[in-house]
């Protein structure tokens, strides 16, 4: 049995760990039959558009630092999803 942790690891000790010392045992085999009924999903690719949105928006996306325009289209996307599920 491999070393238990007595509290999370962080992404550097995580990254930092060599193989070996990473315990697989919980992971079940991907057999044929997993192989057979997987499909392969694409990703969801962006489009590059011009938008419109009142100053005061932007600013405070961009105040937030890197990565408002991805913040920005998680909010818009989480929205178009509630209204699909109105159909």
């Amino acid at each position: 049995m491999k070393k238990r942790y007595d509290k999370p690891m962080t992404a550097a000790e995580i990254a930092a760990t060599p193989d070996r010392d990473i315990d697989f045992s919980d992971v079940p085999d991907l057999d044929d039959a997993f192989w057979r009924n997987a499909r392969l999903v694409e990703p969801d690719r962006t489009q590059s558009v011009t938008l419109r949105v009142k100053k005061s928006v932007l600013e405070t996306y961009k105040a937030q630092g890197k990565g408002y325009q991805t913040r920005m289209n998680a909010v818009l996307e989480s929205y178009a999803r509630t209204l699909t599920r109105q159909r």
